[in-house]
C-alpha cells in the first residue's frame, strides 16, 4: 500500500465527528422522508377532496340540465339557458350529443378539448366518470354525467391551480423545514457527541498522565458505576493502571536494590584492584594482560551499576530539579575540554554566545558528556559541536524559543528506523549483541532522554547538517529566565562533575514538553 494511503474501511474523520454526522444524517434523512410522506399526503387529500366536491356539484347540477327532456331537440339557446340557470358552477359546463348541439358556457372551451377516453365511457358506454388530466400546462378534473338513451352526457371541468400553487407553497415550506431540522440536528449531534464521547476524554487524558509517569492516575469508578457500558472499561482501565504500576514498581525496586547490593563488592574490586595495579611492575605479561582486561570489566560493570541506580531514581519518582544561571556555550566548552580527548570544537551561531540560560547544570554536562561517550565509542569522536536558537513558527504568543545543542560525528550514522530506538535502554543499535572495553551498555542515551525530560526539554538523531557521513545528537532545552538580584557569579565555571546547587529563587516555570518525552517535573 503507497505511504500515505488508508484502507477504505478506516475511519478519516474523529469518533466525535463521526457521531455528530450520524445524528446529522439521520435527522437529515427522516425529515426528508417525513416530508416527502406529508407532501404526498397533502397533495392527495387536497386533490380527493376537490374530486369528491367536483362529482357531487357535477350531479347537482346535470339533474337540472335533465329537466330538458329532449336534449338532441331542444333548442340550443334552451340549453345554454338552463347552463346559465346552474347556481354552483365557476367552470365551464358542456353538453354534447356528437353532433352541433354541444354547448359550453365559456366559448374558449370545446367538447374537443375534453379527454376521449372520458367522452367515450360517457357517450358510447353511458358510464358516469371522473378524469384529472393536463392541458396547456394546467391540472384539470372533469366530470362526466351520461344522459341516458339521448347519446348525450354532461360534463363540467374543474381547474385544479389553485392546489398546485397551495402545493408549492407547502413544498417550500417543508424544504425549510428539513434545512432548520438538520441544522438543529447538526447542533444537537455536535452537542451529544461532546456529552457522548466525554468518558472516553477521561480515559484519553488519564492514559497520557499515565504515559507520562503519573502511575497514581485514576478514573473515578463511582462516577460510572450505574452504566453497564462505561462501568467495565473504567473498572478495567484502573486494574490495568494498577497492574502496571506495581509492575514498574517490583522492577524498579528489584533494579535499585541490585544495584545498592552491587555497590559494596564493587567498591571492594575495584580497592583490590588498584592494589593490584601498585603492583603491577611484579607481575608477569600474561598476568598483567589479564589486569588490564579485568580492570576494563569491573569500570564497565561500575558504569552499568551506577546508570542502573539513575534509571531506578527516575522511575521512583525521587529526582530534583536544581536550576543554575549557566553561561551555556562557556560551560559546553569547558565540559567538553575536561574530557581529555581530542579537541572537538563548539561552534556558536550569533546571539548565543553570550547566552545565560536556567537550567540543570549537572544534568546538562551529563547529557553532553553522554553524547561523546557515545560518538567515541561507535563514531570515533565528536567532530563538531554547534549551539543555536530556536524560535517557534506560527503566531502563538505562548509559545517559547528553545536552545539546541547538536553533537556531531563521522560515523556510520543511524539509520532512520532506529533513530527513536537509540534512546532506549539497553538498546546499542548495530552492536547490540557486541562485547568489548569500547561498547556501552545501552544506557547512556536513555539517561540523556530522561535528563532532556525532567527540564522540559527532548532529543533526537538526525543526519549531519553538512550531509556527510555520520550523524547529529541534538538536545533541545527551553530558554528559561534567569534569577535577578542575585550576586554576580563566574557561570563559565562547569564540568562533568559540577553539581552546583544555585537553584532559583522565586517564582519559575518549566515550559510543556516540545515532543513525545514527556513534561518536565517541578522539583
Amino acid at each position: 500500500m503507497p505511504e500515505g494511503s488508508r484502507p477504505w474501511h478506516e475511519p478519516r474523520v474523529g469518533l466525535r465527528s463521526r457521531v455528530a454526522l450520524s445524528v446529522t444524517g439521520v435527522s437529515f434523512v427522516l425529515s426528508v422522508v417525513v416530508s416527502l410522506t406529508v407532501f404526498a399526503v397533502a397533495n392527495q387529500v387536497l386533490l380527493d377532496a376537490r374530486e369528491e366536491a367536483a362529482s357531487l356539484r357535477t350531479l347537482k347540477n346535470a339533474s337540472v340540465v335533465l329537466s330538458t327532456r329532449d336534449i338532441s331537440e331542444s333548442n340550443p339557446g334552451d340549453v345554454l339557458t338552463a347552463l346559465s340557470n346552474l347556481s354552483d358552477t365557476s367552470n365551464p359546463a358542456v353538453i354534447w350529443d356528437g353532433g352541433a348541439n354541444s354547448q359550453s358556457l365559456n366559448s374558449n372551451f370545446t367538447a374537443d378539448d375534453l379527454p376521449a377516453q372520458l367522452r367515450d365511457r360517457a357517450l358510447l358506454d353511458e358510464e358516469a366518470g371522473i378524469m384529472r388530466y393536463q392541458t396547456d400546462g394546467h391540472t384539470q378534473v372533469a366530470v362526466a354525467v351520461p344522459i341516458p338513451n339521448q347519446r348525450a352526457a354532461y360534463f363540467e371541468v374543474t381547474p385544479l391551480d389553485d392546489i398546485a400553487d397551495a402545493m408549492s407553497s407547502i413544498r417550500l415550506a417543508l424544504a425549510g423545514a428539513v434545512v432548520v431540522s438538520t441544522l438543529l440536528a447538526a447542533l444537537l449531534g455536535s452537542w451529544a457527541s461532546r456529552y457522548t464521547i466525554r468518558p472516553l476524554t477521561r480515559v484519553s487524558t488519564a492514559a497520557q498522565s499515565v504515559a507520562l509517569g503519573n502511575l497514581d492516575t485514576r478514573i473515578n469508578y463511582e462516577e460510572y458505576r450505574h452504566d453497564p457500558d462505561l462501568a467495565p472499561l473504567v473498572e478495567n482501565f484502573n486494574d490495568m493502571v494498577q497492574a502496571l504500576q506495581q509492575r514498574i514498581n517490583r522492577d524498579a525496586r528489584f533494579a535499585s536494590d541490585v544495584s545498592h547490593e552491587l555497590r559494596s563488592p564493587l567498591t571492594t574490586l575495584n580497592a583490590g584492584l588498584q592494589v593490584l595495579d601498585n603492583n603491577r611492575s611484579e607481575m608477569p605479561e600474561r598476568a598483567q594482560q589479564a589486569l588490564d582486561l579485568l580492570a576494563s570489566d569491573v569500570d564497565r560493570f561500575t558504569q552499568l551499576v551506577e546508570d542502573l541506580l539513575e534509571i531506578s531514581r527516575f522511575d521512583a519518582g525521587a529526582v530534583r530539579l536544581e536550576l543554575d544561571d549557566v553561561a551555556l556555550v562557556p560551560m559546553i566548552r569547558n565540559t567538553v575540554g575536561s574530557l581529555s580527548r581530542h579537541e572537538v570544537p563548539v561552534v556558536a551561531e550569533p546571539g548565543t554566545e553570550d547566552l545565560v540560560i536556567a537550567c540543570d547544570r549537572r544534568r546538562l554536562a551529563r547529557i553532553l558528556v553522554n553524547f561523546c561517550n557515545n560518538a567515541d565509542k561507535y563514531a570515533d569522536g565528536a567532530t563538531h559541536i554547534s549551539v543555536s536558537l530556536h524560535n517557534p513558527d506560527g503566531d502563538d504568543p505562548l509559545a517559547e524559543p528553545t536552545v539546541r545543542i547538536g553533537v556531531e560525528d563521522a560515523g556510520p550514522g543511524v539509520p532512520p528506523d532506529m533513530r527513536e530506538e537509540v534512546f532506549d535502554r539497553f538498546n546499542r543499535g548495530d552492536q547490540g549483541g557486541a562485547r568489548g572495553a569500547d561498547i556501552g551498555v545501552g544506557l547512556g542515551l536513555a539517561l540523556v532522554a530522561e535528563h532532556a525530560r525532567i527540564q522540559g526539554g527532548r532529543v533526537w538523531v538526525e543526519d549531519r547538517v553538512d550531509g556527510g557521513s555520520g550523524a547529529r545528537f541534538v538536545v533541545e532545552l527551553p530558554v528559561l529566565q534567569v534569577r535577578s538580584g542575585e550576586p554576580e557569579e563566574d557561570l563559565s565555571l562547569a564540568s562533568p562533575e559540577s553539581t552546583g546547587n544555585l537553584t532559583l529563587t522565586g517564582e519559575h516555570r518549566a515550559l510543556p514538553p516540545l515532543g513525545t518525552t514527556g513534561a518536565a517535573e517541578d522539583s
